[in-house]
């Protein structure tokens, strides 16, 4: 018994760590073309996949371009179409938060350009990566 309320207790403290964090930003323009067909992501098909609730590209998801790849999402997986909330604060102390839908995995939070300029306030190609807050939201709010 004492056992399984350890457990218990240790995964109330450890999936929150999972949910929200620090996180590092970074870009690639194949997420903003609209024409990016789901096929090439982690997310194409299967049970959880983007293609099987009716997306063939990118440009065909609510929330594009706020699209990219998220840490730990490979095929398949659950966390296809999650939504997340990302806020960076730069050097003058300015926060900018957006959102975005994870299409695909990626070492880190790997989004558009555009998707990128509007968290840096337009300064994602001179930053190229940034450390940003991370927190998993309702898919709802993402448009999915």
């Amino acid at each position: 018994m004492k056992f399984t309320s350890v457990i218990v207790v240790l995964a109330a403290v450890a999936l929150p760590a999972f949910a929200e964090g620090s996180v590092e930003v970074t870009y690639n323009t194949i997420y903003d073309d609209p024409n990016t067909p789901l096929s090439i992501t982690a997310c194409s098909n299967g049970a959880n996949g983007l293609q099987t609730k009716g997306y063939d590209t990118l440009g065909e998801l609510p929330s594009f371009p706020y699209v990219g790849g998220i840490p730990g999402l490979t095929w398949n997986s659950p966390d296809c179409g999650s939504c997340w909330r990302l806020s960076y604060t730069d050097a003058s102390g300015t926060t900018r938060t957006i959102t975005v839908t994870g299409v695909d995995g990626a070492w880190s939070f790997n989004l558009s350009l555009e998707a990128m300029n509007a968290l840096t306030g337009g300064i994602a190609q001179e930053k190229g990566t940034v450390t940003a807050t991370a927190t998993q939201v309702s898919a709802s709010l993402c448009g999915m």
